[in-house]
């Protein structure tokens, strides 16, 4: 029967030697890892090898790798009901939203695929939430410096990235910028065109800038003086990931719109939109719509991932832990001063300038050859995102690892 299935027909041409990664669309720089398994913060490749993992799929399995609870979830569901579509209601996306929204302080929930369809929904609610009071003026989505929400053409507009967005134009038009962290400018910019101002709590791409408690407070204050909506972009952010289930917890301002994705399921594909009283409306039937939006499975595991965030105590980890490489890091620092800045970031969100002429990148395949997995971002910047649930010895064996791999860059 496999011999049948994967014999070539008359149309199809002979590709000697070709590896299932060659017949993938080449839009990814892979590293030359090929990995078959994981366990906690532990992953394992085709060769056997074990890796730390410190990045976690770029902060998305938050309780690591092959949890039970997640694959006690997924597996039961998957014996009940995979799909059903959005025509009728089905568990456990209904139970998932009424968790989230009670949790949140919101009043709904719509369910997508990724984070940055959670984004798109949010650009769509905001315009039709002006358009529906009879402001349709109100078209600008505000944006800031450093941005990154999506490769979506929506969300690619509202993306800070001249590299992201070179060869794409026309984006669609109605999007501006603000100096991240600058007041004045928001002040400036945010007027009767604005439909909503957009922004993350702590930006991951760029190179992880924590945004000024300040900041987040004027950009409430002035969207709610000038009749716009406040957007907050969590999806690498939140869900635990700097301490508190939502980031906008830790510096006590909320949105009227959340965008969440990566963590919610810890690893399968699931986008959330969660919008409060005062953008209720925005969006009825017929305005928006997701094929796969809530599906019963990660809407399974995000409820998994829910209730094993109640049952331990995974904020206080987080602390713990983050202290702990942060202290790591500006030790490394102080012993490296010409390679390594001092680090910045939130809970275990963390990044650390590399100085130039050193590079990131040669740092991170160091690490990966000693057996660490770390991220880049923007900026020359090494990214750590591990599992939320690292042990401190962990932190340590990964803090070593990360000052040898710093040691054979510097020679």
């Amino acid at each position: 029967m496999l011999r049948h299935l994967t014999r070539l027909r008359p149309h199809q041409r002979e590709l000697p030697n070709v590896t299932a990664t060659d017949a993938l669309l080449p839009t990814y720089g892979r590293i030359p890892v090929t990995v078959v398994s994981g366990r906690g913060c532990t992953l394992v490749d085709s060769d056997g090898n074990e890796y730390l993992d410190f990045i976690a799929g770029i902060a998305v399995c938050a309780l690591g790798h092959a949890h039970p609870a997640v694959t006690e979830a997924v597996t039961a569901q998957a014996k009940r009901l995979v799909h059903a579509s959005n025509l009728y209601s089905h568990e456990p996306s209904g139970t998932l939203a009424r968790e989230l929204v009670a949790r949140a302080g919101m009043v709904h929930a719509f369910f997508c695929n990724s984070g940055t369809e959670a984004n798109e929904a949010a650009i769509k609610l905001a315009r039709k939430w002006a358009y529906r009071r009879g402001e349709s003026q109100r078209r600008t989505i505000l944006a800031c410096t450093g941005s990154f929400h999506g490769r979506t053409m929506g969300s690619l507009a509202a993306t800070d990235n001249a590299k992201y967005r070179e060869g794409f134009a026309p984006l669609p038009e109605g999007f501006g910028f603000v100096r991240f962290n600058d007041v004045a400018d928001l002040d400036a910019k945010i007027d009767e065109s604005v439909a909503a101002f957009i922004a993350e709590p702590v930006q991951g791409e760029s190179g992880v800038h924590v945004a000024d408690a300040e900041f987040l407070r004027a950009a409430r204050r002035l969207c709610d003086e000038r009749g716009a909506l406040l957007i907050f972009d969590e999806i690498q952010c939140g869900m635990g990931r700097v301490g508190p289930l939502f980031a906008f917890e830790h510096f006590g301002v909320r949105p009227d719109v959340l965008t969440l994705a990566k963590a919610l399921a810890n690893g399968l594909p699931i986008g959330a939109m969660l919008v409060g009283e005062r953008a209720a409306d925005g969006l009825q039937p017929g305005d928006h719509g997701s094929t796969f939006g809530g599906s019963p499975i990660p809407a399974a595991a995000a409820l998994a991932h829910l209730r094993v965030r109640d049952e331990t105590q995974l904020e206080k980890n987080v602390r713990a832990r983050s202290e702990q490489v942060f202290a790591g890091l500006r030790a490394l620092s102080e012993r490296h001063p010409r390679i390594i800045g001092e680090p910045r970031g939130l809970g275990l969100l963390v990044g650390v300038s590399v100085c130039e002429p050193y590079e990131a990148k040669a740092i991170q395949t160091a690490a990966r050859e000693r057996g660490l997995l770390v991220g880049t971002a923007g900026g020359n910047t090494l990214r750590f995102a591990p599992p939320l649930i690292v042990r401190e010895e962990e932190v340590e064996r990964a803090l070593g690892v990360v000052e040898d791999a710093v040691d054979g860059v510097e020679g």
